[in-house]
């Protein structure tokens, strides 16, 4: 009998049969080979203020299944050979501090498929965020002053003005550092002090943008960090005290604002078809004659080629009225109460969409 020699044989065992990594067999292989390693406790850090949680040193917004699969991304470790892997986890919470995280972890390391379960603790550490220690210690890098020109604004439209603000946070990224760090009325406005100077910038470019109106900007030094200069923002916004379809008398007539532009706002004449651009410098002397808030609706009962009749709702008598330029017989007139006599208004397309707070007279 001749013995054959030579053949491949497992190196911990001596079984012949198929080898795996480094010359075992599979039984031998599977001992000494896992699939991942997983430490027993992995630490992660809440503000105790806010909530905000730390990841990789920044602190974000970040749900509770998030932070678990963050800790596992960051701490369970794979075999450098394994491939098509899949992963399944529970949480279980054990305390306000401690949560169980049981895994599931299966995968193919040299053709053979490998399925493990571990246990991991994640331990909560309470912390301070950033923006808490900077809140706490009132730190701020903009002033937003909101003020008006050619009228004192009322209560409700500074208080409009200032729910745009929230409106602003809600829409951008979730910056830590867009916080209000105080904020008030003042005499003649109503100023925000906020931690970002890029949440003043993007405040008053919406404020500008919905509700016309300019923006200037100051800088001051406070101090130098790393050779840098640390600089405050000063941010001025004036609202003009008309808004969009408000009766204004200006350069001796009567005008509504259409819209809003980069520079100003863009006119219509109420008496004739005119359409004209102004600036806010052009704009500075003209005076709101009739808010868009005064305005009423009313049905005529008669009416000519130009002068229609309608039920005056101060005395209940009929009154004539000059039909508006843009007038096509449906009967119905947006009218203003402008230096003791009634006018007719032209149609702008604002009015389709605020015709709801219009006071209806004479159905």
């Amino acid at each position: 009998m001749t013995e054959r020699l030579g053949g491949d044989f497992c190196l911990v065992c001596g079984s012949e049969t198929s080898l795996f990594i480094g010359r075992m067999c599979e039984e031998c292989t599977r001992k000494r080979v896992e699939l991942v390693e997983v430490p027993e406790n992995v630490p992660w850090v809440r503000c105790a203020r806010c909530g905000i949680v730390e990841i990789q040193g920044k602190w974000v917004f970040i749900s509770e299944e998030n932070i678990w699969n963050e800790l596992i991304q960051r701490h369970v470790l794979f075999h450098k050979g394994a491939g098509n892997i899949g992963l399944a986890f529970e949480s279980q919470t054990i305390s306000d501090r401690h949560t169980l995280l049981h895994l599931q972890v299966e995968g193919v390391v040299d053709e053979l498929l490998y399925t493990e379960t571990h246990t991991m603790r994640a331990r909560m550490a309470n912390g301070v965020c950033l923006t808490c220690t900077r809140r706490a210690g009132n730190y701020f890098e903009a002033t937003v002053q909101v003020r008006s020109s050619g009228r004192r604004l009322s209560d409700e439209e500074f208080k409009i003005l200032r729910a745009s603000l929230d409106v602003v946070i809600e829409n951008l990224s979730d910056d830590p550092m867009f916080f209000i760090t105080s904020e008030g009325a003042v005499t003649g406005g109503y100023d925000v002090v906020l931690g970002s100077k890029g949440l003043a910038r993007s405040w008053g470019r919406h404020m500008a943008s919905n509700f016309g109106g300019h923006i200037s900007e100051s800088n001051s030094t406070v101090g130098r960090k790393d050779g840098i200069d640390v600089t405050r923002l000063t941010l001025l916004y004036r609202k003009p005290g008309y808004d969009l379809g408000d009766v204004v008398k200006w350069k001796d007539n009567f005008w509504r604002p259409a819209s809003w532009s980069k520079d100003g706002a863009v006119m219509e004449r109420i008496d004739r078809r005119e359409r004209t651009g102004a600036t806010w410098r052009d704009l500075e002397h003209s005076n709101v004659v009739c808010q868009m808030k005064d305005f009423i609706s009313v049905e005529l009962i008669t009416e000519d080629s130009s002068v229609g009749e309608f039920l005056n709702p101060e005395n209940w008598q009929m009154t004539a009225v000059k039909l508006p330029w843009d007038y096509k017989g449906d009967k119905k007139l947006l009218l203003a109460r402008v230096e003791d006599e009634w006018m007719a208004l032209q149609h702008l397309g604002i009015d389709s969409s605020k015709s709801d707070n219009f006071q209806i007279k004479g159905d």
